[in-house]
């Protein structure tokens, strides 16, 4: 720890647990205050864990009013925001193409991109009128490299959502404000157990069954951890990226910079056996 943020006010999505929790842990772990914000009450708790450093907030990315009060309780509470981390997001409707309704579509890019959409206009906002420039980082994620790697609704949300990471960059770029994104590959995180219907209580030892059992074929001989998004989203938080603009950061293992991954369906295959042994 070196106090790489000291001084620094970030906001954080989805930070109630996962990635998001990793990130605010992070960034205070150097120096930084949050405002830990996400759709579940069980944020608060995060007050109880990290003190004044935090400042927990129940907020629906999805509605523009939230995320413009989540914003202002941010400045009224610690004086200004310098970091908006766009994390919030869900792998949404998983039907084909040929059995996708406009409900699930339109769901799935209200949360994974329509919500990024937000984070930038009212961050960039509050930088504009700070007159201090600031960092803006949005989980992307592999499936917004390739197809392939999920479903059409996701795939397509995720894409979109570079396109606003890279847009952003120029627009906003002549104000001081930044815009990057990170790539996650496969993490292992509660959200895995959702995605397929075992009890969250349950999430870690599944987590830990599909490491077991593949984690040994990737490149880097395991999955990743909601850690190493959170160093890297560190990075792109901290002037260490002060020259860094519009990229999109594969953290990954580099499986996809040498194949089309078959992670998807075979973690689907060990989540049916864990399934089937519990």
């Amino acid at each position: 720890m070196m106090d790489i943020l000291k001084g620094k006010v970030a906001v954080v999505t989805g930070a109630g647990s996962g990635i998001g929790y990793a990130i605010a842990k992070r960034f205070i772990e150097e120096g930084a205050n949050v405002v830990a914000a996400d759709i579940s009450e069980s944020v608060a708790g995060l007050k109880s864990e990290f003190g004044e450093s935090v400042l927990p907030t129940k907020t629906d990315v999805t509605n523009e009013e939230d995320v413009v009060s989540m914003i202002k309780q941010g400045t009224d509470h610690f004086g200004k925001i310098d970091i908006m981390c766009n994390n919030a997001g869900s792998t949404g409707d998983s039907s084909a193409i040929t059995d996708i309704s406009k409900d699930g579509f339109d769901k799935t890019f209200a949360l994974d991109t329509r919500s990024v959409l937000y984070g930038h206009k009212h961050a960039a906002r509050q930088f504009r009128e700070q007159g201090t420039g600031g960092s803006i980082i949005t989980m992307a994620s592999v499936a917004a490299l390739q197809g392939g790697w999920s479903s059409v609704s996701y795939t397509t949300a995720k894409h979109a959502v570079v396109g606003i990471i890279r847009h952003a960059a120029k627009e906003l770029g002549t104000y001081g404000i930044r815009s990057n994104g990170i790539a996650p590959g496969v993490i292992m995180t509660p959200l895995i157990a959702k995605a397929f219907g075992v009890p969250q209580q349950k999430a870690e030892e599944l987590n830990k069954y599909i490491d077991e059992h593949l984690g040994s074929e990737q490149a880097l001989r395991r999955y990743g951890k909601p850690e190493d998004i959170a160093n890297t989203a560190l990075f792109l938080a901290s002037d260490l990226s002060a020259y860094v603009n519009g990229v999109v950061i594969p953290v990954d293992g580099g499986i996809s910079s040498y194949t089309l991954s078959t992670s998807d369906a075979d973690i689907t295959e060990v989540a049916k056996k864990f399934l089937e042994n519990s």
